[in-house]
């Protein structure tokens, strides 16, 4: 059964009849629920579960009635049905019920549905699914969920991304729009992305009742977050205190085309009586990053037609300004103004006629000082020159954009409707979160979604997240790396710091580079005690990680100027700090008091990840420079000079190459994770069978440490890596060996996707799914809890790893790309494109 479809309604002029009697059984067979409406040529009820009949307290489509009214019959969520038709006016109105539309025939009649199809012939359940999987529902209001739909629900555009809290508000929610560069000073964090002023705030009453769905009765309720064109959409009827039914409908977005644009729009029908309707807009700077405050007003204004707001951060200086306009389709009286301090805007008061849809425009506009040298005259400017476009023309260019993001970066599944729409709404919220124009920022952990690590870089980007935009969209991998670029001075002042030459790249990163980890950190149990964070002192294989990913994108679109200019200087210059970083011992190199990725096991030596990635990293770097004075003599000198690339130093790293220490048994193939790890506790699995927390969270931190208990990949991830160094027989050895012991379903969320990529290398390809499932359902359905702080970056990264270089089996070689793929045994097919050297392949595999 279709996980995401209850039912599906027919309303069709010019169907063909036969081709839908042939479809409805097939339907049943899946458990679909089916309507068709009596005005169609399908004639009587046939196979279907109801006849969907307009009558006279119903208004004729484009409005939603009829389909609303089937939905609860049927005991369904308008937002798990799909209606099937052939006109305009259908495909409106399965969207103002929360319906998903396919079209059929002429797609001119039906452009607005999420699928258009040239005729049923020949249409399965498969085929009409796909209509759903650009949307993630929320078909129950449970306002005990809203952090983790706040979180799922979030918009962006590259710029800043908002998380879906309500435009009215909610007791407990963690509103939130974070700005790429926004930093602002935090005790204990370093640096934070300071929480931007709230730009979607409305209020409506009816009658001078306010709406408030906490409070008053509410019926049809589905929010939904549109992935095609980047929308989120609420709709729902609301019943006031006396008894007024009124429909509305919300929609917003931050604009794919113009990314310092944000608009939003409300539908407001009073259903059975005339109405007076109060709408107030409000740009609201009174907002916290979990009671850290960081805005200072600056000032502030508001007029009959727009409304301005400036702020400051309170310790980095940073001006941020928004300006607004409201608009709406029913002339209003005199708009009135909000004077509160930081929090202008206005209020417009109209009279509705029962039936009549009053349509309500906020455009906004936002800048900050990193955009223009006068923030608020730019904004200003801006939102005027929207406001004459139109909220309608903003909206198209905003889905022309994300459809040319999808033409070339969806990923098709065949068979799983849920693992469909899981790849897609990862790859969705890391677009939002991909700096579009800008190469002095990143994706951070959470993406931009919450405030989960503060909107800190970390290692999740280079490793799990860069790969899909490499080989999708290679711009916004190149600004991404060239973050890094742009911040070594701060790696250089961390490696110096140290007391070691070159530049040593930060565990946790914002604005310059330097580290931010936090040294110690309240303890949430018992606040007053403080717990030591060690990985900015010892998780240092970041900065081979950076290299890494450099290496993997020159050799994925062959951007030559790029590897010259930034990718080899970065090389050289981080290699240095691994020649001062690696300790000589007698005739070997040693790497001690490090982590590797598996965060369970602290202050350890000779961590193989971490010790493999160097000798890589070494072995890379004067491969790079040969490569450079061959094709750029010049260019090289001046590097070699500036970097005192002297022959000892060259010949040191060579040294270390051949000599570090590596632990990986030839005979048995097995790879120590790190110096005794081997000697450490193993524990009796079977006895944690059941548990709904991690075995760390179980066991503590010390018995943890001391224990053979892996919280991700760590020698799997070297091997998903650095593939063509190790044979068959290391893979199996070490699969045979750490697997068992990690902790999957609890432990890092960098951990699942990893680990179905890993699969498919070992011919597992359903084994693989089922760790694909764990990273796709870590946000969406929450399953770890946390989701309420942000998107998982990593585990959204990881699934496009897991499809193309897992299921699909696809390598980067010498001789191009190669592919050998193993797919889930239900699954009948994934289609992707990839560029490499700046041509398009499309990718069809199917079974």
């Amino acid at each position: 059964m279709p996980k995401y479809i209850h039912a599906i309604f027919f309303d069709a002029e010019y169907l063909t009849p036969s081709e839908v009697t042939k479809l409805l059984p097939k339907l049943r067979e899946a458990g679909i629920k089916t309507g068709v409406t009596t005005t169609s040529q399908l004639g009587d009820k046939n196979q279907a579960t109801i006849l969907l009949k307009e009558d006279s307290e119903m208004r004729p489509k484009p409005a939603p009635d009829l389909f609303l009214r089937a939905a609860e019959q049927l005991g369904v969520s308008p937002g798990y049905c799909v209606v099937v038709t052939d006109t305009q006016a259908g495909v409106i109105a399965a969207h103002r019920a929360g319906m998903a539309a396919v079209g059929v025939g002429d797609a001119p009649n039906a452009k607005a549905a999420e699928i258009v199809l040239p005729s049923l012939a020949n249409v399965t359940p498969d085929h009409l699914a796909q209509a759903a999987a650009w949307r993630v529902i929320e078909s129950a209001f449970k306002p005990s969920q809203q952090n983790h739909h706040e979180t799922i629900f979030t918009i962006g555009n590259g710029y800043l991304s908002t998380r879906g809290t309500l435009e009215e508000r909610l007791s407990g929610d963690r509103q939130a729009t974070l700005i790429h560069r926004m930093w602002d000073d935090t005790p204990i964090g370093f640096t934070e992305l300071a929480n931007a002023p709230d730009w979607t705030m409305l209020e409506i009453w009816v009658n001078e009742h306010r709406f408030d769905m906490q409070q008053d009765q509410i019926k049809h309720y589905v929010r939904y977050l549109d992935l095609r064109s980047g929308k989120l959409h609420r709709r729902l009827r609301w019943t006031t205190p006396n008894g007024v039914i009124i429909e509305l409908a919300f929609e917003r977005f931050a604009s794919l085309e113009d990314e310092h644009i944000l608009a939003e729009h409300v539908e407001i029908t009073p259903l059975n009586g005339d109405a007076e309707i109060k709408v107030r807009a409000l740009l609201d700077s009174h907002v916290e990053n979990e009671d850290q405050l960081h805005w200072k007003i600056e000032s502030q204004h508001s007029s009959d037609t727009q409304d301005s707001l400036v702020v400051r951060t309170r310790y980095t200086n940073k001006t941020l300004a928004l300006s607004s306009r409201l608009t709406a389709n029913i002339k209003a009286a005199k708009p009135a103004k909000c004077d509160c301090p930081g929090c202008p805007g206005n209020t417009l008061t109209l009279q509705a006629k029962t039936g009549q849809t009053l349509a309500v425009d906020k455009i906004i506009a936002i800048y900050t000082l990193h955009d223009s040298s006068n923030p608020l005259n730019t904004a200003q400017t801006k939102v005027e020159t929207a406001a004459l476009k139109g909220y309608a023309a903003l909206s198209e260019a905003n889905e022309t954009a994300w459809a040319k993001f999808w033409d070339m970066s969806d990923v098709t599944i065949t068979g799983d409707d849920e693992a469909q729409l899981s790849i897609r709404h990862a790859l969705f919220q890391v677009r939002c979160a991909a700096p579009t124009n800008d190469e002095r920022c990143s994706i951070p952990a959470k993406t931009l979604s919450g405030f989960g690590y503060r909107g800190h870089v970390f290692w999740d980007n280079e490793i799990f997240v860069l790969p899909f935009f490499t080989y999708t969209q290679p711009k916004l991998a190149r600004n991404m790396l060239m973050y890094r670029y742009h911040t070594l001075p701060g790696a250089r002042r961390k490696a110096a710091g140290n007391g070691f030459a070159g530049a040593q790249f930060p565990w946790e990163a914002a604005e310059t580079g330097d580290e931010v980890t936090p040294t110690w950190i309240p303890d949430n149990d018992n606040p007053a005690n403080l717990i030591r964070i060690w990985t900015g002192d010892i998780q240092i294989h970041i900065t081979a990680d950076i290299a890494y990913a450099m290496h993997q994108y020159w050799r994925a679109t062959g951007d030559d100027d790029f590897w010259q200019k930034v990718g080899i200087p970065v090389l050289l210059e981080t290699a240095i700090f691994w020649g001062d970083r690696v300790e000589p011992e007698g005739e070997t190199f040693a790497i001690r008091d490090i982590m590797g990725p598996d965060e369970n096991h602290e202050h350890v030596d000779n961590n193989a990840y971490t010790n493999h990635m160097v000798r890589w990293h070494l072995n890379t770097a004067l491969n790079a420079l040969d490569w450079l004075q061959e094709q750029n003599p010049e260019y090289a000198l001046e590097l070699i000079k500036n970097l005192n690339l002297t022959p000892q130093r060259s010949a040191h790293w060579q040294e270390i190459i051949n000599n570090i220490i590596l632990s990986h048994d030839p005979k048995s193939g097995l790879i120590e994770q790190f110096e005794g790890f081997f000697n450490l506790k193993t524990i009796d699995w079977d006895a944690y069978r059941g548990r709904t927390t991690s075995i760390q969270a179980l066991l503590g931190l010390e018995e943890t440490n001391q224990s053979q208990v892996l919280k991700q990949a760590d020698v799997i991830a070297l091997l998903c890596l650095l593939e063509d160094e190790f044979d068959q027989k290391t893979w199996q050895a070490n699969w045979d060996y750490y697997v068992p012991i990690t902790d999957h379903e609890y432990g890092s969320s960098l951990g699942p996707a990893m680990h179905a990529w890993a699969s498919c290398r070992m011919g597992k390809p359903d084994l693989a799914y089922e760790h694909f499932m764990r990273a796709a359902r870590a946000d969406l359905l929450n399953v770890r809890g946390n989701a309420g702080d942000g998107i998982h970056a990593a585990s959204a990264g990881g699934l496009w790893e897991a499809i193309v270089f897992g299921f699909a089996g696809m390598r980067l070689t010498a001789d191009g790309l190669t592919f050998k793929p193993q797919l889930p045994s239900h699954w009948r097919g994934i289609a992707f494109n990839v560029m490499h050297h700046g041509k398009r392949e499309r990718v069809e595999l199917t079974r």
